[in-house]
């Protein structure tokens, strides 16, 4: 049987290395003066810079680091996925989500079966319907042109989307509104309600098993609310969908349909028709096709390019590093950039429920931590949110994100000698550089900063469809190579189903009190009966 990652020799000299590491000559203060570290600790690709030099490594740690992934054979299973092999091992299901923005014309086969040709048919349709709606040739039940977009779904069905959809808003029409229905509480469906023109909206459902009880709540809520107004829900809903699934079902017509396949996990899915149909409609087709061809191509430099030189497994192997080897439990991912405003929420669960498992493949325990805790917010707003933490509370890697060229064009007024993007930069450099070097003369306690803190800076050269495109496709690498690295299973979620599970018994629960009055929730567990009595007595 093959020996679990933490028991191999590799892995074993990265614990010797971390413990190199923790001597005070190892301090990043002083490993930042050897000026020759900017050659071999940024490296760029498909028009990104990846600036490692103030994480905790050495030359011999990333060559260490590297030496894991060749032993893991991690691009190699890179390779594997995206020919279409069985890599979603529990589920005995591939893992193509490359494969939505493949415009190489080479065939991908799953089970024999050449999947692009019916790829490529959806995202004509998703064309040609975008542009129905953008040009008024397809409206609502009386007439109005479509005005307003909500998208109903949860987690994966609108996390990338909404990232996206805010990442490119200066793409955007400007007649076009966006609204995402994801939550339950029908106090989210109430507030999107006053903002929209009922006879000008266009409702997208999207579930792949069209079974999610969230999502299918807020669908019951939606056509009520259009049946209560005189409209026909048939002319103002689309669904998104796997084939054959209760959303495509002819009889109960919508207005268009557009097919999920099984083989594209939910946090992985913006580039399919789950983000192409609303962002099509939002941006115009051809703004999103610049977008999957953004990711297009950092999919070829990650399947590509060897080790050091490939960001998405440089900065996988990093994020091994800072967890396993140097134990920081969780990472921050700060944006230079208010149109990146979502990414830290879309990555959340790209990386924590892809990763965040306890078994490898074989199903043993893993004898390990998998996957940190993310959580983000746009710079400069979180320097005045959590960077006391950052600073002087407890650690935690972050990944900085700069954009070169700003998506607008704002006047240059200059606030002591800079405009705000160069003030927008200012801060970012410095904040890298303080929370590596610190500050440690004085004899004044509070103003004592330890620096030691790692972080990666990522460089993007714009926020272009392209770059945006780049940017997800790097952070969907960069979390299957974690995985792939760990030998864990980064396409299934078993760990949503549990509370889901537990909450059916609650649900019948509550319908059995409202057929017998004097059923006191004798099902439920007696830790939750004062909770469902107080809410059946409000």
């Amino acid at each position: 049987m093959k020996v679990p990652v933490h028991q191999t020799a590799a892995w074993k000299a990265l614990e010797a290395e971390a413990n190199e590491m923790a001597k005070p000559d190892r301090h990043l203060a002083l490993l930042l003066k050897d000026e020759t570290r900017a050659q071999w600790a940024r490296i760029e690709g498909a028009g990104i810079l990846l600036d490692v030099t103030r994480q905790r490594i050495t030359r011999t740690t990333l060559d260490r680091l590297t030496a894991l992934a060749h032993q893991q054979n991690a691009l190699g299973r890179l390779r594997a996925m995206a020919d279409g092999e069985i890599v979603n091992t529990t589920e005995k299901r591939a893992a193509l989500h490359m494969a939505c923005r493949d415009f190489s014309g080479r065939s991908i086969r799953v089970n024999g079966e050449d999947v692009i040709p019916e790829i490529a048919s959806v995202r004509d349709k998703v064309r040609d319907f975008s542009e129905a709606i953008r040009s008024g040739r397809i409206r609502g039940a009386k007439g109005k042109p479509f005005r307003d977009i909500v998208v109903i779904g949860i987690g994966g069905s609108y996390l990338g989307t909404e990232f996206v959809g805010k990442a490119l808003e200066a793409y955007a029409d400007p007649s076009y509104r966006m609204h995402y229905l994801a939550n339950v509480d029908g106090n989210q469906f109430g507030a999107i309600t006053r903002l929209i023109d009922p006879e000008a909206t266009l409702w997208i459902v999207v579930s792949k098993s069209y079974t999610t009880a969230e999502t299918l709540a807020n669908e019951a809520l939606a056509r009520h609310f259009m049946k209560e107004r005189g409209l026909d829900p048939t002319n103002h809903i689309v669904t998104v969908t796997a084939k054959g699934s209760p959303g495509d079902d002819p009889k109960n017509p919508v207005l268009a349909t557009f097919h999920m396949f099984d083989f594209i996990g939910g946090r992985y899915s913006v580039s399919s028709a789950v983000g192409a149909v609303p962002l099509s409609i939002l941006l115009g087709y051809d703004v999103f096709e610049r977008f999957l061809k953004g990711a297009e191509a950092m999919d070829r430099h990650a399947l590509d390019t060897e080790a050091q030189g490939n960001l998405p497994l440089m900065a996988a192997l990093l994020s091994i590093w800072n967890t396993n080897f140097l134990g920081y439990p969780a990472q921050g991912i700060i944006p230079y950039a208010a149109p990146l405003a979502k990414l830290a929420a879309h990555i959340q669960q790209l990386d924590m429920e892809s990763n965040g498992k306890m078994v490898c493949l074989n199903g043993e325990v893993v004898g390990f931590d998998t996957g940190p805790i993310l959580f983000g917010e746009p710079g400069t707003n979180a320097q005045h949110s959590f960077f006391q933490l950052a600073h002087q509370g407890r650690a935690f890697p972050i990944d900085f994100i700069g954009v070169v060229k700003p998506q607008y064009a704002v006047e240059p007024v200059l606030t002591k000698g800079v405009t705000n993007h160069e003030e927008l930069w200012a801060n970012l450099l410095s904040q890298v550089m303080a929370l590596a070097v610190g500050k440690q003369e004085g004899s004044d306690p509070f103003r004592y900063f330890p620096g030691n803190r790692p972080s990666s800076l990522i460089v993007l050269p714009d926020l272009s469809p392209e770059s945006v495109g780049k940017l997800l496709a790097f952070y969907e690498a960069r979390t299957v190579f974690q995985a792939f690295i760990w030998a864990t299973n980064p396409f299934d979620q078993f760990g949503v189903e549990l509370g889901k599970t537990m909450a059916d018994t609650l649900r019948r629960a509550m319908v059995r009190r409202k057929k017998e009055t004097s059923y006191g929730f004798e099902d439920a567990s007696p830790y939750d009966r004062p909770y469902l009595k107080a809410l059946f007595d409000r």
